[in-house]
């Protein structure tokens, strides 16, 4: 990657969570790397009260403990000293003037960056604000930090106030899912190998199976998670970004726009469900106590009858000539069996039988490996013809060199760059909302309860049911 231009990064939130966990860490390490431009800065903006050494005393006490590489004394000296602090109330349209003095005390600066790590209800007044202290021109890109709504109308209505300020090009809509090098691998690995893309298609595959699973359970976010849900938290945006990075084509070039192009008309030929098809092809659950772990209405923060699902698995249709036919199989929840991230390419059989009726697989492993695994068949050993199974394991992080970035290490790292390819544009997002409210909707309007599943499992029993009904099996009950 290479060395950015200078920079100031306006990291509105810098008291939160996410910035002393993962934004800050990630800034470190690009520094640490040598990424960073000497001059750049980072302006933590917050209302907490802090001059700047209160500030860096926060970042060091909540911050640095997140570091687990290239940690040392006289890199983090120099890492702090990019380290700037202003006290701002996001609501207060006269606390922008100072913030504007002190960004255009540095005339050096090639651009600005704003990152809104914060609620999206402050979205459109941080953005006018910003524009009437003039911090909304061509040099300043804006950073969206998720969740961009609650469904369609709120996202719509997010991204109506923001285009008022600020210019569609300008817009970075992050999905730390996006920064993830296993996934950005998929397109090389389909349009630059001749022999995975002409079999990348209905003639050949049987289903796509996208799995997010997570072993912990909502932990201290029950407050949070009780309002959203595993649908809202992780359907529309990150297992969407797995879907279309599966089913996309070609796209004309690596250009930020042809990319989202090809993106967005997979989302659009999404199926829209009625209500019939919810009840069919989406399943709903939540975790209960089991194994000495608590079940979800036991958690802390979380209503005694809450019916928020803490597990969701769809079947959805991709209705375009590639993919008619092909069932693609999502599937998310907390308090599962293991944390995995990973998509699974499922080949139809061979159609005579001639060597068994067990089909191929290819594996995208995200997490916790970062690994492609290709099921194939091979002859057995000694006399005969008899086919099994046989695996190749390519490991992302050992067969490629170079350091390895976190997730929103490289995004920052794109935005201070100008790069939008790893970004969401407005009119995927709202298709998305588009697609999931069908379900939403029928959710709200029914009384039926998410289908419990023991804490440690897979999930549901209505999820196995759901593949059954068209011969299929989840990967780990696969032979």
């Amino acid at each position: 990657m290479d060395k950015l231009t200078n920079f100031d990064l306006v990291l509105f939130g810098a008291t939160g969570d996410l910035a002393m966990r993962k934004l800050l860490p990630g800034l470190y390490q690009a520094h640490a790397a040598g990424l960073l431009h000497p001059e750049g800065r980072i302006l933590g903006v917050s209302r907490s009260a802090f001059d700047r050494a209160a500030f860096v005393e926060k970042v060091e006490k909540d911050s640095k403990i997140h570091i687990k590489q290239n940690l040392d004394g006289q890199t983090w000296t120099s890492f702090v000293a990019r380290i700037d602090y202003l006290s701002l109330d996001v609501t207060r349209a006269q606390d922008f003037a100072a913030l504007a003095e002190k960004v255009k005390a540095r005339p050096q600066t090639d651009n600005v960056v704003v990152y809104l790590s914060t609620a999206p209800k402050f979205f459109a007044a941080a953005c006018r604000s910003l524009a009437e202290v003039g911090l909304n021109g061509e040099n300043v890109r804006l950073v969206l930090e998720k969740p961009l709504g609650t469904d369609l109308a709120s996202n719509r209505a997010i991204n109506r106030d923001v285009a008022q300020y600020f210019q569609e090009n300008r817009i970075y809509r992050i999905d730390h899912y996006l920064g993830k090098e296993s996934l950005q691998n998929l397109l090389p690995l389909r349009f630059a190998n001749p022999f995975f893309e002409p079999v990348w298609h209905r003639d050949c595959i049987r289903s796509v199976q996208i799995t997010i699973a997570e072993e912990l359970g909502v932990e201290e976010r029950g407050e949070f998670y009780d309002a959203t849900g595993a649908l809202r938290d992780m359907v529309q945006n990150h297992m969407m970004q797995m879907l279309c990075f599966v089913a996309m084509e070609r796209p004309k070039s690596l250009s930020a726009d042809d990319v989202r192009d090809e993106k967005l008309k997979v989302v659009q030929a999404l199926r829209i469900m009625d209500q019939a098809e919810v009840g069919r092809k989406v399943v709903r659950g939540q975790y209960t106590a089991a194994a000495g772990k608590k079940g979800y209405i036991e958690e802390p923060r979380v209503a005694a009858d809450s019916q928020t699902e803490t597990y969701v698995a769809i079947e959805a249709a991709v209705d375009n000539p590639r993919w008619s036919g092909v069932p693609f199989y999502l599937r998310t929840g907390k308090r599962m069996a293991a944390k995995t991230a990973e998509i699974v390419v499922n080949f139809k059989a061979d159609s005579d039988g001639l060597f068994g009726k067990t089909p191929a697989r290819i594996a995208i492993s995200l997490q916790p490996q970062e690994e492609i695994r290709v099921k194939l068949w091979v002859k057995e050993t000694g006399s005969g013809l008899n086919a099994v199974p046989a695996e190749m394991v390519l490991n992302l992080a050992d067969s490629l060199p170079g350091r390895r970035a976190d997730a929103y290490e490289l995004l920052l790292c794109e935005v201070i760059a100008g790069r939008l390819n790893l970004f969401n544009r407005r009119d995927e997002l709202e298709a998305a909302w588009a697609w999931v409210m069908p379900i939403l909707d029928n959710w709200a309007a029914s009384d039926v309860l998410p289908h419990g599943y023991p804490a440690g499992s897979w999930g549901p029993e209505a999820a196995r049911a759901l593949l059954a009904a068209n011969g299929d099996a989840w990967a780990e009950e696969q032979e």
